[in-house]
């Protein structure tokens, strides 16, 4: 039986359509400078084509390379039960992820990983070439998840030197807020407040008082409520803590809320009372996710789109820059604000 002919690189070169030394410099190892996609279109075609020489680095095959991205929600987040808002980054990480030929894996909740089951999953062969972690998580589990060899990308959090991070715009979503209402008349100010202890909710907090000191406006303490949780039932509870001062010459005209799901719980619970929207107060939310669109009532919110965060997160899994130092990426992306139903002038008092 006759061998089959050997392949050479000018041959591969030359039926990719280009040159032989790129062909050589991927064929080994050579990653930096090179387009991802070029690099793995000339893998895929010298392994089609047999091409097995001495000297060329199997290992470093894309077909051997890890494809997997693994997810991890802060507690007590489920997968059953997860935030609308998490559930668009979820969705964008996995469409940017699937052309490339990745999977993402959920992995569980940080309180159901212990360090034993993390061993587990990160085993010596494992096919992780990253973690992406939905939200805030405590940093003793961080401490755990790095002693892996793993590119850990946070969403909606921030550790500086420990891992990279995609963040929304809270200075600028919460700037766009303020201007907005403010363009409407409004001189009260109301903060519905929930996820008390997270970075993400002291943030959109910090950002509505600076950009209302900028504006030369008061937040009255009496009128911010601070919830543990952030979802419609407590912008229920947040508005049932504010109703007994409903009569006060100095009751907000304009209330934000922490999110999209406490704006929408909010306008119920001010309609039940007698109160309508926008026509007696405006309600925004400071962020912005789908859920501000898909209603009824479209509720005016201002943020960065989740699903583009975890578009953000899956390029940062690509991204092999700094893969070899201690160098770590914040990527912050732009808020925009969406005009909705909600939101009006003030009335006159």
């Amino acid at each position: 039986m006759l061998r089959p002919k050997k392949v050479s690189q000018t041959q591969l070169a030359k039926e990719l359509g280009i040159s032989q030394a790129l062909v050589s410099l991927v064929l080994n190892g050579r990653k930096q400078g090179i387009n991802p996609e070029t690099y793995e279109r000339i893998w895929a075609h010298a392994v089609e084509r047999g091409y097995r020489p001495k000297g060329m680095h199997l290992g470093l095959s894309p077909a051997a390379q890890p494809r997997q991205v693994g997810i991890i929600l802060r507690a007590p987040l489920r997968l059953h039960t997860p935030t609308a808002y998490f559930g668009h980054v979820q969705h964008g990480l996995h469409a940017a992820l699937e052309p490339r030929g990745y999977t993402a894996v959920f992995l569980g909740a940080e309180d159901q990983l212990d360090a034993d089951k993390l061993q587990r999953a990160f085993s010596p062969g494992h096919l992780f070439k990253a973690v992406v972690l939905a939200g805030e998580i405590r940093r003793p589990f961080l401490d755990m998840l790095r002693q892996f060899d793993l590119r850990l990308i946070a969403v909606s959090a921030r550790y500086p030197g420990l891992c990279h991070s995609v963040l929304g715009n809270e200075p600028q979503a919460l700037e766009a807020l303020v201007q907005h209402l403010t363009g409407l008349g409004h001189r009260r100010f109301g903060w519905l407040g929930g996820n008390v202890g997270l970075g993400r909710h002291e943030a959109r907090f910090q950002a509505l008082e600076s950009a209302l000191a900028r504006a030369g406006l008061p937040l009255n303490p009496r009128y911010c409520a601070k919830l543990a949780e952030a979802d419609r039932a407590e912008g229920t509870e947040a508005v049932h803590l504010m109703l007994p001062f409903a009569k006060r010459r100095d009751f907000p005209t304009a209330f934000v809320t922490y999110n999209t799901l406490m704006a929408v719980g909010a306008i119920k619970a001010f309609e039940r009372a007698r109160r309508r929207v926008p026509r007696d107060l405006s309600i925004a939310s400071a962020d912005f996710s789908p859920t501000a669109t898909d209603g009824v009532l479209h509720v005016t919110a201002a943020g960065s789109n989740p699903a583009k965060l975890g578009e953000a997160a899956a390029r940062l899994v690509m991204d092999d820059a700094g893969a070899r130092d201690d160098s770590f990426t914040d990527l912050m992306l732009p808020a925009q604000l969406h005009l909705g139903d909600t939101t009006g002038k003030a009335p006159a008092r």
